[in-house]
């Protein structure tokens, strides 16, 4: 087996690759904005290689990847399955794959405590590629921070040629960033992606999509085709503004993108359905009764009679963007809003609920993205 070093040619979809004792870490996010934010949520999501593939091309009929994974186990919880490793040659979907190792982090909801236990460094070994010159991806869990540490084949590999296909930047929460979809390539925004013939890069951020300005400075610093910010839930859930700072915030979030990409088509995406959450503003909170039977499920503790008062719901915040959307295109024509509830509205809850209340499963994953890349890609 020949080992190919590690370098940023041959991998997609990382805003940036921090060197390690062995190999590499993608981030999300750039030294910069990490600096600005020491919340472990945000550390912790945008250290998960949503969206990020090694890309090459190669005759090679078989290919092993080492990595060191951080795998999640919450107590009192049953265990999390592995991260999926998604194998694509010429765009399909080839071969799937975990990483029997990596580190694992013990998460204690009730008491916030962490424990870290380090493990061995995993080896995926994928074989049986066709014997020919091909484009291979090996898609990067999309809820495992994964560091990489080398890549052999059969054969010499190179990068993908640039092949001129247009880049999607897109911004989003936990959905976004793929809970409970089924595999790397299954998150809503990679099958649009490949729906649409786009290469995507995804900052989708679990729990983080908070109109944070260093979030704003990294869009406005990527280089992109088109790019589309999804806006909402997190800031109901965290109960982070009331109205009164939303519309500004939203504003501010957008002059920043636009300082970068003044004239790129641009999509403000309102949330998908949440009835926990349609007109109950939060905080959010893991449902105590369903954890203690092992089960976990998300609800609303706010008071739907505090929206007076500018809490904010999604139903709010629905409303505002289209206002905020139709106030700006005046002056920006390539600036465009997208109602969530035509990517998933009550009749998708009607026959794919949500199963904890909050995030789509795989099925739905699949839903999203085919609406989005008609909605959004393709238009």
């Amino acid at each position: 087996m020949l080992t190919t070093p590690l370098t940023a040619d041959l991998v997609r979809g990382a805003l940036e690759l921090e060197p390690t004792e062995q190999g590499l870490l993608p981030h999300r996010l750039p030294a910069r904005a990490r600096a600005q934010c020491a919340d472990p949520q945000l550390a912790m999501a945008e250290s998960q290689p949503s969206g990020v593939r090694l890309a090459f091309r190669t005759r090679a009929t078989a290919v092993e990847l080492d990595t060191r994974p951080t795998k999640r186990s919450y107590v009192g919880l049953p265990p999390r399955p592995d991260g999926v490793y998604d194998l694509l040659v010429d765009g399909a979907l080839t071969g799937q794959s975990v990483a029997d190792g990596g580190d694992t982090l013990v998460v204690d909801m009730a008491t916030g405590g962490l424990e870290r236990r380090p493990g061995p460094v995993a080896t995926l070994r994928f074989t049986g590629l066709p014997a020919r010159e091909k484009d291979v991806e090996i898609w990067l869990p999309h809820n495992e921070t994964t560091e990489l540490l080398a890549l052999r084949a059969d054969a010499p590999v190179e990068p993908v040629p640039d092949r001129g296909r247009r880049v999607w930047l897109h911004h989003g929460s936990s959905i976004s960033h793929g809970s409970d979809a089924a595999s790397p390539t299954g998150i809503w925004p990679a099958h649009a992606a490949a729906l649409a013939g786009v290469e995507l890069i995804n900052l989708g951020l679990g729990g983080s999509a908070l109109l944070d300005p260093f979030t704003a400075r990294a869009l406005r610093d990527t280089p992109a085709d088109l790019i589309s910010v999804k806006i909402g839930i997190n800031l109901v859930n965290l109960d982070l503004m009331r109205l009164r700072a939303f519309a500004p915030a939203v504003h501010g979030f957008l002059d920043t993108i636009r300082d970068g990409h003044p004239d790129t088509p641009l999509v403000v995406v309102s949330p998908i359905l949440c009835p926990i959450h349609e007109n109950t503003p939060g905080p959010g909170a893991f449902d105590l009764a369903a954890l203690s039977n092992g089960e976990l499920r998300f609800r609303a503790t706010g008071d739907p009679a505090e929206r007076a008062t500018g809490k904010l719901t999604l139903t709010v915040i629905r409303e505002e963007l289209s206002r905020i959307v139709a106030h700006r295109t005046a002056e920006d024509p390539n600036l465009r809003y997208l109602d969530g509830l035509a990517l998933y509205g009550e009749q998708d809850h009607a026959e794919l609920p949500l199963p904890d209340d909050l995030h789509p499963d795989a099925a739905t994953h699949h839903r999203i993205g085919a609406r989005f890349a008609e909605l959004a890609l393709r238009s």
